[in-house]
């Protein structure tokens, strides 16, 4: 699936149609519509910098404004900053995916040292065959240097496709919603601002690869382009931005979202919005408590995957793992290994999935 360089209208033609047949949407059953707004970069990671503008600065305050205004139509906005904070970048995806959120929107500025170009543009996961995209992506990655642990982060190089070649299975039901909220994005800039459509395009960011429901990461535009860091920074141009974004995500909740019972509470300090703490996975969809000890009927899974590829249930598909089920209730489906109603068994499961290279699995009671 390359998007890499289709313009806005062909990619409509590619993707909208195939929207149109899937007969599902994408949804975890949540009370609210649940957005997740992730300005990049804080404190000592300024982000882009040119002409006195700086990117940390103009991308928080663009999502503060995004996000009152989705507030005031019913949305559930989860912010992964709210002040000048570090975040870093795992960090950012665990908060998303601990929310349970329908979507997940990065807002970034961009800056090159021509100091020529200009205009907005909307990134979706994917490989980059545009060296340019590349660029993009190993710049808003290169975040990544100002953490303490990078562990966690080996084997992930946005340089080399085949890195993110097993991203598929997780990613690819959401990836058609993340293309249109992206077309939405950009055909809101383009027609009602009139501003430059640099259009809608694919890279390998990690913000992206990470969260488990569909996710955008808009680059506001050129803040090395001096007239447009102008625009970028003023409360008349971020008002009208926010504005544009704040309406494609409310056109996307028309099209997509089925109001469920899932209730969300932050619990961070709504101060600074300091890290959440660490979950264990990704998640698409939302799954029950895990009990201490099993109730009457109760057992255990291990969810090791999920997605909208239907596979077929045999070891070498998992990665030589047996009794693996799958679960086709939602448009989402779910891969489990094993099952079991005693729990110290459970964990010798997750052990043996985790050994597996399915370093993401948890445990579910059903």
């Amino acid at each position: 699936m390359d998007i890499a360089i289709i313009t806005n209208n062909r990619l409509k033609l590619a993707f909208l149609a195939f929207i149109a047949c899937m007969g599902t949407v994408f949804g975890q059953g949540n009370s609210k519509f649940r957005v997740v707004l992730d300005p990049g970069h804080g404190s000592q990671d300024t982000g882009a910098s040119y002409h006195g503008f700086k990117e940390k600065d103009i991308v928080l305050s663009v999502a503060l404004k995004v996000g009152k205004l989705l507030e005031k139509e019913g949305v559930q906005v989860i912010y992964t900053r709210k002040t000048d904070v570090f975040i870093e970048l795992d960090e950012r995806c665990n908060i998303a995916n601990k929310a349970e959120a329908d979507l997940f929107v990065s807002i970034h500025c961009n800056g090159e040292t021509k100091k020529t170009a200009y205009g907005a543009e909307t990134y979706v996961m994917g490989t980059a065959k545009n060296a340019s995209h590349l660029e993009v992506a190993k710049k808003e990655n290169s975040v990544i240097s100002f953490e303490a642990d990078k562990t966690r982060y080996e084997g992930f190089d946005p340089a080399k496709p085949e890195t993110i070649i097993g991203l598929t299975l997780l990613n690819e039901q959401s990836a058609f919603q993340s293309i249109d909220l992206a077309i939405k994005i950009q055909d809101g800039f383009n027609r009602s601002l009139k501003r430059k459509d640099r259009g809608v395009k694919q890279a390998p960011f990690w913000v992206l690869h990470r969260t488990a429901m569909p996710s955008v990461l808009i680059e506001l535009g050129f803040i090395s382009y001096q007239q447009e860091g102008q625009y970028l920074s003023s409360d008349a141009g971020q008002d009208e931005i926010a504005e544009a974004i704040a309406k494609s995500i409310m056109d996307y909740k028309k099209e997509y979202f089925i109001a469920g019972d899932v209730s969300y509470t932050d619990t961070r300090d709504d101060e600074d919005l300091k890290p959440a703490p660490k979950i264990s996975t990704p998640k698409a969809a939302a799954a029950p408590k895990v009990a201490a000890a099993p109730k009457k009927g109760e057992s255990f899974r291990i969810q090791i995957a999920t997605g909208g590829k239907d596979l077929a249930l045999k070891p070498s598909n998992f990665k030589g793992l047996k009794n693996v089920t799958k679960d086709k209730s939602s448009s989402t489906i779910r891969y489990f290994y094993g099952e079991t109603t005693d729990r110290e068994q459970a964990d010798k499961l997750l052990a043996e999935a985790k050994a597996k290279g399915y370093r993401d699995a948890f445990i579910v009671a059903f």
